[in-house]
């Protein structure tokens, strides 16, 4: 029991203590200084993950049959993006970036001065705890924002119906977004360290983690390793859980975690039958 003990308190200090992250910490601030504290940054940070991180999915899609032991976890396996619909949302994510996102980044930088990076490194604790309370943020967020752009119909058609042109979602449907709707996301995504005072180093591992379960919840392959099977009691949404909701638009609002659409019932875990189809294509 002493034994135990004694290996919880050295686990607790340790994920506790700064001095793990510290030396990656310096590493970045003292050789990277100029390039972290541009307002740039973040923006290019995040759209090259977003890319990096649809690759794999994508060499999934193209190949097809090829890969039957990857086709194995297609969560829809007789629908598969073709050549036209990948190309659509890629034009659609570059447009909105190079028209959107790019100039509201130059913009930025013109007005808003350049970081401080402190010289104390956060905690492995205190990073994953406050990536997880980014996402759970973030998701409370989404929820309701989603819920009124499927119930109000003119937020739907006007913002929102564009990324529901896939009912079965694959990678680079992501960010297949309207103008509004990428702004807000990622409004919020730049907001919702500075309300939870996160350390920049946080800040950075929360964007990149977000993109990354992002297009994992869009991918179309439940694989035994993805995000979904690290959360118990299936408190993880995950591809299996949105795919629904591209199938049934009236469950499953939360981007990522479960537990709002339980409270308010609009969670669902199974595919609608033809009937619900129907009913749902109607509203």
């Amino acid at each position: 029991m002493e034994l135990a003990k004694s290996c919880v308190d050295i686990w607790i200090r340790s994920f506790g203590s700064c001095s793990l992250l510290q030396p990656l910490w310096d590493s970045l601030r003292l050789n990277y200084k100029d390039y972290l504290r541009s307002p740039l940054f973040p923006v290019a940070l995040t759209v090259s993950s977003y890319f990096v991180f649809c690759l794999p999915f994508l060499a999934c899609d193209i190949m097809g049959d090829k890969w039957v032991w990857i086709q194995q976890f297609k969560i829809q396996p007789s629908r598969r993006p073709t050549a036209s619909s990948m190309l659509h949302c890629a034009s659609v994510t570059l447009y909105n970036h190079m028209f959107l996102v790019l100039p509201a980044s130059v913009a930025q930088w013109v007005w808003r001065p350049p970081v401080d990076l402190p010289d104390q490194a956060p905690s492995l604790l205190d990073l994953l705890s406050g990536v997880l309370g980014n996402l759970l943020l973030f998701d409370f967020q989404y929820y309701i924002w989603h819920l009124l752009h499927h119930k109000i119909r003119w937020l739907y058609v006007t913002f929102h119906a564009i990324h529901h042109q896939y009912s079965s979602p694959f990678a680079l449907a992501t960010q297949c977004l309207s103008g509004w709707e990428l702004i807000t996301v990622g409004f919020w995504t730049t907001l919702n360290p500075i309300i939870l005072k996160s350390h920049l180093l946080t800040t950075w591992a929360f964007m990149v983690f977000h993109v990354y379960v992002s297009i994992e919840d869009h991918c179309g392959y439940d694989f035994p390793w993805s995000t979904t099977h690290l959360f118990p009691c299936g408190i993880y949404g995950g591809a299996s859980k949105h795919d629904v909701h591209h199938q049934k638009p009236n469950t499953n609002f939360a981007p990522h975690f479960s537990h709002w659409d339980i409270v308010f019932g609009t969670h669902s875990g199974s595919f609608p039958s033809s009937s619900e189809k129907d009913k749902d294509n109607s509203s």
